[in-house]
């Protein structure tokens, strides 16, 4: 069922920009509304930069980054190759660009969307990513919804591999919000296409079993915990998640997710840290 590259199949502590966000100085979220309009002002006023984020990320003890498409204060071709060259100088390995917005489901703007999320494969590729994960629709899952998605989907999986990289999707948003849609798309789109499991996402009485459904699919995995003011962590249900993942071989980077009321980052990811690193 899982259908990863090789050469990306091994456990590996792994971080997200969304879980520094904070410490990148909290720039604005946009969407395809906005094309790809950065809202600048809204950078550069972090404790660090995108930049040398590799570098501390390394001090930290940690060389694999996946980065949200909203954290890049720029998209010049000049600062592209400035931050690949700051991966490769800090010898990490940047393991998927985060497309965290676009809906290819809205029947008003999905065609927008579609093209919105297709330039960041661009970008993506131009930035050494691997991968790149992709959200498979906001609507409710409808089978009319899911038909539109699957044939999205395949477009991006293809667009995706013609740049060298391989799509991913994720249990977020409400077309993928049960197991029932994401064995559908993933039947329909037959090793097109990888899972990106975040454990964080999903809530209520059916969450565990829900999620051991899934996890077989997982090629990368969104680890994230629940916090109570400043930084009690739900232990518990972190170590059940982790055990789902554990059942189900999974081989890949464990992202570390971060975004607990406590606004040290660092802090947070390094109790997070250290309940995954057995699962390593």
């Amino acid at each position: 069922m899982t259908h990863s590259n090789p050469a990306t199949q091994r456990p590996r502590l792994s971080v997200s920009t969304w879980s520094l966000h904070r410490t990148l100085g909290d720039p604005q979220i946009y969407g395809p509304e906005s094309g790809q309009q950065i809202p600048v002002d809204t950078h550069g006023r972090g404790a660090i930069s995108l930049l040398d984020l590799p570098a501390r990320l390394a001090q930290f003890g940690i060389t694999t980054l996946e980065i949200c498409h909203f954290h890049l204060p720029n998209l010049d071709s000049g600062y592209l190759t400035e931050l690949r060259a700051a991966l490769a100088d800090a010898n990490v390995e940047l393991f998927s660009l985060l497309i965290d917005s676009g809906d290819i489901t809205n029947p008003q703007h999905g065609e927008r969307d579609l093209a919105w999320i297709s330039s960041w494969l661009d970008i993506a590729s131009k930035l050494g990513a691997q991968r790149a994960r992709v959200i498979a629709g906001k609507a409710d899952p409808t089978a009319d919804a899911l038909a539109t998605s699957i044939q999205r989907m395949q477009y991006l999986a293809e667009q995706a591999e013609a740049k060298g990289l391989r799509l991913m999707t994720e249990n977020w948003f409400g077309l993928l919000s049960r197991p029932r849609t994401i064995h559908a798309l993933f039947d329909q789109l037959d090793g097109k296409i990888g899972l990106c499991f975040d454990f964080g996402n999903w809530r209520g009485p059916n969450k565990y079993v829900d999620l051991q459904d899934i996890a077989p699919y997982a090629e990368s995995c969104h680890t994230k915990a629940h916090f109570d003011p400043p930084y009690q962590i739900d232990k518990e249900d972190y170590t059940r998640c982790l055990d789902i993942t554990k059942a189900a071989n999974f081989a890949g980077p464990y992202t570390l997710i971060y975004d607990g009321p406590g606004d040290d980052e660092w802090a947070g990811l390094a109790l997070e840290r250290e309940i995954v690193q057995p699962y390593l």
